[in-house]
């Protein structure tokens, strides 16, 4: 593992497009860390394709091994949400089509949980995709589709149908509690009632 991330971040270092001094430079004269054009998303894209070159690299390695002909065969590309902003990725392919990416799975487009983690807590208070779609843009500078949304609430429908239709309790206790707080604007003291 060790010997792998070493590997990975020699590469990054031979092949590095992204200037780190340039990023100081844009920070300092106020361009965004994150979201849409943020300083932090080419990074994070450098950083996503150089771990998926080298896993194909190991995927090719170990094909070698078991004496399977296999070699690099191009890209696909997609675009990817962060919570930093969307890049296009380029995702390294074989020529047998049996690599498996681990860091960004075939058909993922979302990075990061924290926004499927948001649209789902979005959706259990209620709001409608419109209402969720737009909150993601305000926080995220990301635009998120209903169709994207639909798929995300989908994976809870399952079990959200469950627990609506769980065996109920005979008895659901529950406390009132009731106070009132009164301020003597003379004295300066309060008395609970």
């Amino acid at each position: 593992m060790k010997q792998r991330t070493e590997s990975i971040f020699q590469e990054l270092k031979k092949n590095s497009a992204f200037d780190f001094n340039q990023a100081v430079k844009d920070l300092m004269s106020g361009k965004k860390l994150t979201g849409e054009d943020g300083v932090l998303t080419p990074l994070i894209k450098e950083l996503v394709e150089t771990a998926l070159s080298a896993e194909v690299e190991s995927h090719i390695a170990q094909d070698a091994l078991l004496g399977n002909k296999n070699r690099r065969n191009g890209y696909n590309t997609k675009t990817v949400k962060t919570h930093s902003g969307s890049f296009e990725l380029d995702t390294p392919r074989d020529r047998s089509g049996s690599f498996e990416p681990q860091m960004v799975k075939k058909h993922q487009t979302m990075l990061s949980d924290e926004i499927e983690e948001r649209i789902l807590s979005m959706y259990a208070l209620g709001l409608s995709y419109a209402d969720i779609s737009k909150h993601i843009q305000e926080i995220y500078q990301i635009s998120i589709s209903s169709a994207t949304i639909n798929a995300i609430t989908d994976r809870i429908i399952e079990k959200v149908k469950e627990w609506q239709s769980r065996p109920l309790e005979m008895v659901y206790p529950f406390i009132w509690l009731d106070a009132i707080r009164i301020q003597n604007a003379k004295q300066k003291w309060t008395m609970p009632v």
